[in-house]
């Protein structure tokens, strides 16, 4: 968990969870076109299908020491995109959405690629 003090009027700390961290992390994952999901593995989509219910948090995974971060995020991608180009505006969202919510210094984003969304002939998704 990260903590700041405010030392102008010192009246307190504040302090930001990793889950939070994640949370947005997640969010700016998906908010690039080509980003079908952040996927959440096997044991998070089980759950998901009891509670209907996403969790973006659930696949992304933050460290942080002193003020910096790492962020690891797995994600699902649509077919026929050019992925490096794709994931290196993941990179680049996540770090500075993250950095210009919490003030922290994101050190690295570190993407794994975990499925394939192929697009179905009556414009449903099909996951691969």
């Amino acid at each position: 968990m990260e903590e700041f003090k405010n030392n102008e009027n010192n009246i307190g700390t504040v302090k930001i969870s990793d889950e939070v961290i994640s949370v947005i992390a997640g969010i700016a994952a998906s908010e690039i076109k080509g980003v079908f999901e952040v996927s959440q593995g096997v044991a998070s989509g089980i759950t998901q299908i009891f509670t209907n219910k996403k969790n973006p948090s659930k696949a992304v995974k933050v460290e942080v020491e002193e003020d910096r971060a790492t962020i690891e995020i797995s994600v699902g991608v649509q077919y026929g995109i050019n992925i490096p180009d794709v994931l290196a505006q993941v990179q680049e969202n996540v770090k500075n959405t993250v950095e210009a919510l919490t003030g922290l210094n994101v050190s690295a984003v570190n993407i794994l690629v975990q499925s394939i969304v192929l697009p179905k002939t009556n414009g449903e998704q099909s996951q691969e």
